[in-house]
């Protein structure tokens, strides 16, 4: 179901006009500097991806000094004016939040975008731009979910940021900026690729 506004389809919303649409919504949508675009859903393999990052990661940073965030916590790009809901994030130290709620933070060290065939080009692309302004992020994770592949971007103490490709069944994803490593087989558990189509 969309929601209803009284705005045409080439007027600019401001940031408190969608906050108050996302607020009544049925579904999630992303803000890009005016533009609410609605969010496509995402198959049973983007999510079982999504949800093992999460859970191994999870249970290997109890106790420390970091969260660990998935899907439906919102995160604002100030630079870019963009609002926009990673699949899993991670923040060291406090949360910082707009506003008074808890439902958007601006300060994630790491991002996780699991690829679909509709959004991996704007994840690879201007996505990453505006992550990049985000003072805190040191490392953006992109998974593949159509095969065995991973790309790693690193960010360095000079400020470059370094992609790492990493492919095959057998392979690894050592994280270089939280003490985590998780084996492909455990990433892409009871992945099949064959159900793999949007």
């Amino acid at each position: 179901m969309q929601v209803q506004t009284k705005k045409s389809n080439y007027t600019n919303y401001t940031p408190e006009e969608y906050l108050e649409l996302e607020e009544k919504a049925d579904f999630k949508s992303e803000y890009r500097n005016g533009k609410i675009i609605p969010m496509t859903g995402g198959t049973t393999n983007h999510n079982k991806i999504a949800g093992n990052f999460y859970a191994f990661l999870k249970f290997a940073l109890k106790g420390s000094n970091y969260d660990i965030y998935i899907g439906d916590v919102r995160l604002w790009i100030s630079k870019y004016r963009q609002y926009t809901y990673p699949d899993v994030m991670v923040i060291q130290g406090e949360a910082e939040y707009t506003g008074t709620s808890s439902t958007t933070v601006m300060n994630p060290c790491l991002i996780v975008e699991v690829l679909s065939k509709s959004t991996q080009n704007y994840d690879q692309g201007d996505k990453f731009l505006y992550y990049r302004s985000i003072p805190e992020l040191k490392e953006y994770i992109l998974i593949d979910q159509y095969e065995y592949r991973v790309m790693q971007y690193v960010k360095t103490a000079e400020g470059k940021w370094i992609l790492t490709e990493i492919e095959g069944k057998s392979a690894v994803l050592d994280l270089q900026t939280i003490e985590f490593k998780i084996d492909f087989s455990e990433l892409y558990e009871k992945v099949n690729f064959a159900e793999s189509e949007e």
